[in-house]
């Protein structure tokens, strides 16, 4: 899964074994593994910005926020979520010096509080765009805010180390917040179900249809993960190779597909989609895209149209965000770039269609479903499910900066897919008939 929204979206420095604060005690992050962090910049005059933007814009917003000496913003009522600034110095500073990134750093360090993050977040998320004027928005962008780091560039070499700063933390960590398929996408959930295990089950079957796997194909994956969807293609009968650049997820893989009795069926590579060879009946790909980049978009799908043999299918399952938000985000550098997802970028609907008009020899959005309101869903099982065994977690070496950094990141994309700001699509690609 990759997800940066147009305000937010993170390395990950692994924490070492925190101590938990007292109670009512405000963290502050270990210096040997979170360097610079419990300081805030000195920007006055970009705080001063910052704070009369911040009341400007939460006036309005069905919110409470509560400031140390018992100030109330925000046109909440007795039920609203509330944000509670315990640091407002350190809070406005770190919004005035960038935005983007301030906000989550702040609660990460926890100069902002809330007992409802995926509650307080979300008006927020459904007025992202217009927060801010859009004048202010613009001069932002080209004089205040960071600019994605040359090295983070998703080249061959610079997508490994991307994929390695999340996806390498540590399986116990992605095993103790997931499902029992090990699946890092959003879920299909049927009507009346709540059950995380048989939404994914349903999502991997439906992505697998849209590609049309059957038995006797040979299917080539883009993006192994844990090996949920070739365990499951070849339970259908098909022959996999799927590929993967992290090491980690290679390993697990490979020991869950002979847990699962499949390991025969299936070839589990540990090489980029770039150096990819062979042709295939069928090609899946489920929430890599976000993590190929905007330059690399026209080699990704020049790929799946090499790879795919005549009157083969691609299922393509992406992240998208509306298209305008798109065009003025993404060259930004967000929260999420820095601590949890380097590198990535988000398609619009459109630039997927526009690429694959421009760079494939025929290659079609044929067939789609929208599955964003169950991606909040799946992440609400996420980031409770972790929340729940964050003992665990911390016994694993993380600490409590690592928590309310991946708090704030689950909450966060919770919040986007409820107001629909972001949504998730199944596509079937299809070559279109020649005449």
């Amino acid at each position: 899964m990759t997800m940066q929204h147009d305000g937010i979206a993170v390395p990950t420095p692994g924490g070492v074994r925190g101590t938990r604060p007292r109670t009512h005690a405000v963290p502050r992050p270990n210096e040997g593994v979170w360097p610079g962090l419990a300081t805030p910049p000195v920007a006055p005059a970009k705080a001063r910005i910052a704070e009369s933007l911040f009341r400007n814009a939460v006036r309005s917003l069905p919110v409470r926020v509560v400031f140390p000496g018992g100030e109330r913003l925000g046109a909440g009522g007795p039920t609203s979520p509330v944000m509670r600034i315990e640091r407002p110095s350190a809070f406005f500073h770190r919004l005035g010096a960038n935005s983007k990134i301030g906000f989550g750093e702040s609660y990460m360090v926890g100069d902002w509080t809330t007992t409802d993050l995926p509650g307080l977040l979300t008006p927020f998320a459904a007025r992202l765009s217009t927060l801010v004027p859009p004048a202010l928005q613009r001069l932002g962008r080209r004089f205040a805010e960071a600019r994605r780091p040359t090295a983070e560039v998703n080249s061959v070499e610079g997508s490994r180390e991307n994929i390695h700063r999340h996806y390498d933390l540590s399986n116990e960590l992605f095993s103790l917040f997931l499902d029992d398929t090990m699946s890092y996408s959003a879920g299909w959930f049927a009507d009346g179900s709540d059950d995380l295990v048989l939404a994914q089950e349903r999502k991997i079957d439906g992505i697998l249809d849209m590609a049309g796997v059957e038995a006797g194909m040979h299917v080539l994956e883009i993006g192994t993960g844990w090996g949920g969807l070739a365990t499951r293609a070849a339970q259908r009968g098909a022959r996999v190779t799927t590929l993967t650049i992290s090491q980690e997820q290679k390993t697990l893989a490979e020991a869950r597909l002979a847990e699962a009795g499949v390991a025969d069926r299936v070839q589990v590579l540990l090489r980029d989609y770039r150096e990819a060879q062979g042709s295939y009946d069928a090609v899946v790909s489920v929430e890599m895209i976000e993590a190929v980049g905007v330059e690399y978009w026209p080699t990704y799908f020049a790929a799946l149209d090499r790879l795919l043999k005549p009157g083969g299918r691609v299922g393509l399952q992406s992240i998208t965000m509306p298209h305008d938000r798109m065009m003025v985000a993404r060259n930004d550098y967000t929260w999420i770039h820095k601590y949890v997802f380097p590198g990535g970028i988000i398609p619009s609907v459109e630039a997927i269609e526009d690429t694959l008009a421009r760079h494939t020899g025929g290659l079609h959005v044929a067939e789609r479903r929208s599955l964003g309101y169950d991606y909040a869903r799946t992440l609400g099982h996420w980031r409770t499910r972790f929340l729940e065994r964050w003992d665990e977690v911390e016994a694993l070496g993380f600490d409590e900066t690592f928590r309310r950094m991946w708090e704030f990141y689950l909450g966060y994309c919770e919040a986007g897919f409820r107001v629909g700001y972001l949504d998730v699509f199944q596509f079937s690609l299809q070559r279109r008939p020649s005449f």
